[in-house]
């Protein structure tokens, strides 16, 4: 028996490969199939079942794909939702042959009504691994408040609910040694303070997870759990719907997405119902971009902040990528259901520059000519656009909180005749806030290169008492 964890870092996703005497299993995929093929193929396997934890909201699993790829089985708990494609609707308890290993299925709502947890015994029926999706993380557990955004009379408080008993009634009662595999780690927001570790034992959970611990009754684990949760991204509920549905084919996505333009024709091609984004690195942008394009660098958590901050999932992009990552954007951009991609500038930005069309760019300072910026003038405006509870944590002194994640509310904080120094933790964020509101018309804000990391290192600030954050959202 072999499993494998797939664990994607921008999207802080597990998915996973189980298989046994050639048949195999994925459970939570990704948008993209091929690696998934390409793997049971090495292996000489055969997929035989698609698990689904849940109905998604981060991402767009690859599960219709992927049964049309391979003729296995797509699997959810129960549901009353009725699916845009095939699907088992498995009952809580039922177990799928794989091999000479077992899968079964433990409904566990909470998260959402659907989820579930798959235990995994392997050749001998030992129970070995749990896979748990969005219902327990390490060190941590599934917010309660997402499916309300999709279905009308839930309340986070009856899902917390929910979740509190499935914990209790369903997971806790297993052995120790069980392998804990989660759907996601640090980073996702489908949790509020999620480990950077990506498996765990449970009776090593039952001892560090603050809503496992001994003790706790329901009213305070609903307390606990719905403290510091925060309005999620917005493509989250569309996203669900997307795994519900189903969704246009990954290859023609692609398809659609890789066509090269070159710098005249990809000019032409800018419109009012147009986004051109720029995926490069926050410095290379902020020296040269195309006038009204975002900053959105591909090496951050990129397909997260284009969910969070492009508002229309049906929006036409461009993409301006360095040569040879535009398979990557593309791809990335599908994972969370933009699949409007329709054309990249040919030969990167050189190309626009070598053409002699129209540049913008942005100013950055360092820290030190920051601090010598706030030395002449104590009164200048600084805008953090750290998320609430990083500014809550620690900040400059006489710094505007005005988080990157709402950006809308944010620039109603801005005004156009002042000049402001924005900064984020280290020149991601910052570059990002800045480029979209220097598209809507805002051009008078200066970027931090090194953010608060670069401002408190330099020692020329003061600094609020530091406070251990109790959410990361």
């Amino acid at each position: 028996m072999k499993v494998e964890q797939l664990y994607t870092g921008c999207l802080a996703q597990g998915a996973y490969y189980i298989e046994s005497n050639g048949e195999a299993a994925i459970i939570d995929p990704l948008r993209e199939t091929q690696p998934y093929l390409d793997m049971a193929e090495r292996r000489g396997a055969r997929i035989k079942y698609i698990f689904e934890t849940h109905f998604h909201a981060d991402f767009v699993s690859g599960h219709v794909d992927l049964s049309h790829k391979t003729g296995a089985a797509v699997i959810y708990g129960p549901t009353q939702m009725e699916t845009g494609f095939d699907a088992i609707i498995a009952h809580d308890g039922q177990e799928f042959p794989l091999g000479k290993a077992s899968i079964k299925l433990i409904h566990t709502p909470g998260h959402t009504l659907e989820s579930s947890c798959y235990l995994l015994k392997d050749e001998e029926g030992k129970e070995k691994a749990l896979f748990t999706g969005d219902t327990l993380f390490i060190g941590d557990v599934g917010r309660p408040d997402l499916a309300q955004h999709v279905i009308a009379d839930l309340t986070q408080e009856k899902l917390a609910a929910l979740l509190y008993d499935s914990l209790h009634k369903k997971i806790m009662p297993l052995p120790d040694d069980i392998i804990v595999y989660p759907g996601h780690g640090a980073g996702s927001a489908c949790g509020k303070n999620m480990s950077s570790e990506t498996w765990d034992t449970l009776g090593n959970q039952k001892k560090t997870n603050y809503a496992l611990r001994e003790g706790l009754d329901k009213e305070q684990f609903i307390a606990e759990l719905l403290e510091g949760l925060t309005p999620p991204p917005a493509y989250f509920p569309k996203n669900v719907l997307m795994n519900i549905r189903g969704y246009e084919s990954i290859d023609q996505v692609m398809t659609k997405g890789l066509q090269a333009l070159a710098a005249e024709k990809f000019k032409d091609t800018v419109k009012d119902d147009v986004l051109v984004l720029d995926t490069r690195d926050p410095v290379a942008f902020g020296n040269g971009f195309i006038p009204g394009s975002v900053n959105i660098g591909i090496d951050g958590n990129f397909a997260v902040w284009v969910g969070t901050l492009v508002k229309d999932i049906n929006q036409k992009i461009l993409i301006v990528a360095d040569p040879g990552r535009e398979k990557e954007v593309v791809t990335r951009l599908a994972r969370v259901g933009y699949d409007n991609a329709i054309g990249y500038l040919d030969s990167g930005f050189d190309s626009w520059k070598t053409a002699g069309l129209e540049m913008d760019t942005i100013t950055s300072v360092s820290a030190e000519e920051f601090a010598a910026a706030e030395k002449k003038d104590p009164s200048i405006n600084i805008l953090d656009v750290r998320k609430k509870s990083e500014y809550d944590s620690e900040h400059v002194i006489g710094a505007q909180n005005t988080p990157l994640d709402y950006i809308d509310n944010s620039a109603k904080l801005v005004d156009k005749d002042q000049t402001y120094y924005v900064h984020c933790a280290r020149g991601y964020r910052s570059m990002v806030f800045a480029s979209m509101l220097k598209a809507r018309g805002y051009n008078n804000l200066i970027n931090v290169a090194g953010g608060f990391t670069a401002i408190k290192d330099s020692g020329k600030f003061e600094i609020s008492e530091y406070v251990c954050p109790t959410t990361m959202l």
